[in-house]
């Protein structure tokens, strides 16, 4: 008797063997069929467990990123503030969770249906994980939530107040958000690849988020930064009148920043090579390598471009030049914005194109935000929105038919540089982005003007100027150096809190709380403080 081949080697010779070895003549096509059954249902079980601890490794390597957000954003901004924006960072995380599990996912992918040509704006079951059973793709999509939203973090550092900062937090991972994903990740999404009818024959290409994650939370980081207005004396002294030049503002820790970016750029593989395990099918693990590849080859090409680039840009301007540690890091980050839309679907050269241009985006970006004034405390907006808007339209140029089918089993139109006169993937592509944009731009739009109306979204110019530290999470110090507060406002924050204090103990009496302070050595120095409550070009009464 010779040796048995095993299950894995060859499944249909070796039940044959194991048939004819029952020595059962008339039931060996029943033991057959039987066998292969089994071999068949063992093989998907381990395919299963397999995708769903990868799923898991591949959700907290991108939930690592969070650790990389905190890190740049405690770096990029004043020492006075770095506890305020940790604590927004992880109520980024805290929301999201809560908002995801209630109704975020169900809106994104509830009763989806991958035979059904039947498009749909948004899912109607799943709610509160009723019926889910996928939980591992659960927590993959919950951690992209979370990244998404992270996004505004440093935009809006250094002023937002800690109720608006949360409030958005959970409108945009239960509602914005979703519908984005439902759109164009949903198999009955109008723009998903993966549908069997897609748009032009093709649908938008966005392998791990480019659009869907990036530009959703750029864009809403340009809106937040245009209603908000920029920090105290970044463009406008302290009267009020326009500076000539702006000032700025250095970060508490360059170290943390480029950890930051580290960390980012590490956590960057399970949000791109993760991606391949959904929807990939056998060939899965040769998508999320690709991808593992294009997302390297891109952020360096990105860095360098940007770093070098700005050089040369210094010493023509100014005569001298110097290296820009935040440019080659905030390049590397565009680099990788810019490849995840097409991360599994492009070439190598491709994505190292991709980085290039991604690299001279935020670069222009960046210092189109100052010339229009706009204040974006990490340049969120030129990594995430621009850098997103390109690497969606790369996608659109550079996708190879060749992983194209083997990524979404759909061959008929690929890049533009593959076949000039075939646009429809590219067509898809520019539509994708229009839609993002419209989406973000009726709903948080108004959210954040209705915010900044009610007096809810921007903090007041005092609990500014002493730190929002100090103004939300206890404790009155000075800093030195650059960070120094006059001490005369500390005093007067002082006051504040305490009147603020008698006011809701005597809320209801007769005894005014201004009557129990007697004279005010805050309200004796209004004339003082009115000077510092314009805040480039806005006034807000303290």
């Amino acid at each position: 008797m010779g040796s048995k081949a095993t299950p894995g080697s060859d499944l249909v010779g070796y039940c044959l063997q194991l048939s004819n070895e029952t020595n059962l003549e008339n039931a060996n096509v029943t033991v057959l069929i039987e066998c292969i059954a089994r071999t068949m249902q063992k093989e998907v079980g381990t395919h299963e467990y397999a995708r769903s601890v990868l799923l898991v490794f591949a959700a907290s390597l991108i939930f690592f990123m969070q650790a990389g957000f905190a890190m740049v954003c405690a770096g990029a901004v004043r020492k006075k503030n770095i506890q305020n924006t940790l604590l927004k960072n992880l109520l980024d995380a805290c929301g999201a969770s809560l908002a995801w599990y209630t109704i975020g996912y169900a809106f994104a992918f509830g009763g989806s249906d991958p035979y059904s040509p039947n498009k749909t704006f948004i899912g109607v079951t799943d709610f509160f994980l009723m019926n889910v059973e996928d939980l591992a793709f659960w927590m993959f999509q919950y951690a992209f939530s979370a990244a998404s939203v992270t996004i505004i973090a440093g935009t809006l550092a250094e002023r937002c107040q800690m109720a608006a900062y949360l409030s958005y937090s959970l409108v945009m991972v239960g509602w914005v958000y979703p519908i984005v994903v439902h759109a164009i990740w949903n198999p009955q999404g109008f723009l998903s690849a993966y549908s069997i009818d897609p748009l032009w024959g093709i649908g938008m290409i966005d392998f791990a988020g480019s659009g869907v994650v990036h530009i959703t939370g750029g864009t809403t980081a340009l809106f937040a930064t245009v209603i908000l207005g920029p920090r105290r004396g970044r463009f406008h002294d302290e009267t009020g009148r326009r500076l000539e030049k702006p000032k700025e503002f250095p970060g508490s820790s360059m170290s943390l920043q480029m950890l930051g970016t580290l960390i980012l750029w590490f956590g960057w593989y399970g949000f791109n090579c993760g991606s391949a395990l959904p929807n990939s099918g056998p060939n899965a693990h040769v998508i999320a390598a690709l991808a593992g590849v294009n997302t390297t080859l891109s952020a360096g090409a990105a860095g360098i471009t940007a770093l070098f680039l700005n050089l040369c840009i210094l010493e023509r301007m100014t005569g001298e030049s110097y290296f820009d540690l935040k440019m080659a890091m905030n390049g590397s980050l565009a680099g990788l914005v810019a490849v995840t839309s097409g991360c599994g679907v492009m070439e190598p050269w491709g994505a190292v194109i991709t980085g290039i241009v991604a690299g001279t985006v935020y670069l222009a970006g960046s210092k189109g935000l100052v010339r229009l004034r706009l204040d974006d405390a990490v340049d969120a907006i030129p990594v995430h929105m621009l850098g997103g808007m390109w690497g969606v339209i790369a996608c659109g140029l550079f996708a190879s038919p060749r992983w194209v089918k083997e990524a979404y089993g759909n061959a008929d139109h690929a890049g533009w540089v593959f076949n000039g006169r075939d646009g429809n993937l590219l067509a898809c592509q520019l539509v994708g982005i229009l839609f993002i944009c419209s989406w973000v731009t009726v709903i948080m739009f108004p959210f954040f003007v209705w915010l900044d109306w009610r007096g809810w979204f921007r903090s007041d110019p005092l609990e500014e100027i002493v730190g929002l530290d100090t103004s939300y999470h206890g404790g009155l110090f000075l800093l030195g150096g650059e960070d120094e507060v006059n001490p005369e406002f500390i005093s007067a924050f002082k006051q504040r809190r305490e009147e603020d204090r008698l006011r809701r103990r005597h809320v209801g009496g007769d005894t005014p709380a201004a009557t129990v302070m007697g004279d005010s050595s805050y309200h004796g120095n209004d004339d003082e403080l009115n000077a510092e409550n314009f805040d480039d070009g806005r006034v807000h009464n303290a």
